[in-house]
């Protein structure tokens, strides 16, 4: 089985508002693909039509070739953390993940695996109601690997995590891929997707704004700039600027925009300025985002969507 997602045309429509308007992208396996949006963009109704929570108006969503709601013992399918909030505090990590194993088909055996791979082995009996959000988000991450799937899919994981954490999911991502899984994780956290994703999928008020590798999305920012290390800081940057260029000074640092680095230097040799640093710096994935996501923020404020 070939486990890619296949999205084509996908809509969805709750009255009057469009939230998913005529997606079409393929997640492929072997990597970590980074699902991306400001808020309100639509990525976690995309997420629910993935899994056959929510039923398309237009268009099509596969898994390996078929709607994962005609899948039965789904779990062996695809795994999912759509909201660590979504269990029954009254339970105990040991029985919610068994009544999951139970209804899929799944070895009971597997639910101490997944326990011990995701560090709650020691906690497995307590009450799920006393976990703190960091630890459901790794009962989550459990959840989505009962059933071994070669598909995962996860909402905002990183949620509550410490830098530990953060570190493992990290890890974990990149091992499942390695696996040759589908990892499709969705997540307003630039600086870690800079971190983790292979690929992403941008969308902006439910329209695909970009689906390619992390390299080549990071290097649509146009902000790019020359940063300048020189105990003469003053005097190159009123040269820099009597050229045009902008010109941003912090004691011997300058950050230098419309001028390119050769540039930069000719002006520096032939006034003979010493420089002990010349860097063309390109844009952060963040910087990228931002800039193309600019127009399509439907809300401010608050956790991207």
């Amino acid at each position: 089985m070939n486990p890619v997602i296949d999205i084509s045309e996908l809509t969805k429509r709750y009255g009057g508002t469009t939230a998913v308007n005529g997606l079409t992208f393929t997640v492929h396996p072997g990597r970590v693909t980074g699902f991306l949006g400001p808020n309100g963009s639509g990525k976690s109704t995309t997420l629910r039509m993935i899994l056959g929570l929510d039923r398309p108006t237009g268009g099509t969503v596969t898994v390996a070739g078929r709607p994962f709601r005609d899948r039965p013992r789904g779990l062996r399918h695809v795994g999912a953390l759509l909201d660590a909030h979504d269990v029954h505090g009254g339970r105990s990590a040991e029985a919610h993940l068994w009544a999951l194993a139970r209804g899929n088909g799944i070895p009971r055996g597997r639910v101490g695996e997944v326990l011990r791979e995701v560090g709650l082995a020691d906690v497995a009996r307590r009450r799920i109601g006393g976990f703190s959000l960091g630890m459901r988000q790794r009962l989550g991450i459990a959840s989505a690997l009962l059933g071994d799937p070669p598909v995962l899919l996860f909402d905002e994981p990183l949620n509550g995590l410490d830098p530990e954490g953060v570190k493992w999911v990290r890890d974990l991502f990149r091992r499942l891929a390695a696996e040759g899984r589908t990892v499709f994780v969705s997540s307003h956290l630039m600086s870690e997707m800079e971190h983790t994703a292979d690929q992403l999928v941008v969308i902006g008020r439910g329209e695909l704004l970009a689906a390619e590798s992390l390299v080549d999305f990071s290097a649509r920012g146009t902000r790019r700039h020359v940063a300048v290390t020189t105990p003469a800081a003053t005097a190159l940057r009123d040269l820099l600027t009597a050229e045009g260029a902008t010109v941003h000074a912090e004691g011997e640092r300058l950050t230098v925009t419309g001028l390119d680095a050769v540039r930069v230097s000719e002006i520096a040799r032939l006034h003979a300025l010493p420089v002990h640093e010349l860097a063309t710096r390109t844009a952060s994935l963040e910087e990228a985002f931002m800039e193309l996501t600019a127009d399509r923020v439907q809300f401010s404020g608050g956790e991207t969507r």
